[in-house]
């Protein structure tokens, strides 16, 4: 999931791009922004680059022993 720091600079950007008009309620748009963002971002289902790096090298991994294990049936399966 993104982290707090990054969707209160997200909401503090989209605060400050406010008409001056609107300056008493920035405020209060700024936390409806964040809360906005933050249920947007969660239903979205996102993953830290830590997490997916992590899942990356684990499919690497399968996947270099699924090739080492196909490569032994096929010897297996011409000496038979």
């Amino acid at each position: 999931m993104i982290n707090s720091q990054s969707i209160d600079e997200l909401a503090s950007r989209l605060q400050a791009l406010l008409p001056v008009s609107l300056r008493d309620a920035k405020a209060d748009l700024g936390d409806n922004f964040r809360d906005v963002l933050k249920g947007w971002l969660q239903q979205m289902d996102l993953v830290t680059r830590e997490e997916f790096d992590a899942q990356k090298a684990v499919l690497e991994r399968t996947r270099s022993k699924l090739d080492a294990l196909s490569e032994q049936i096929d010897r297996l399966d011409s000496s038979l």
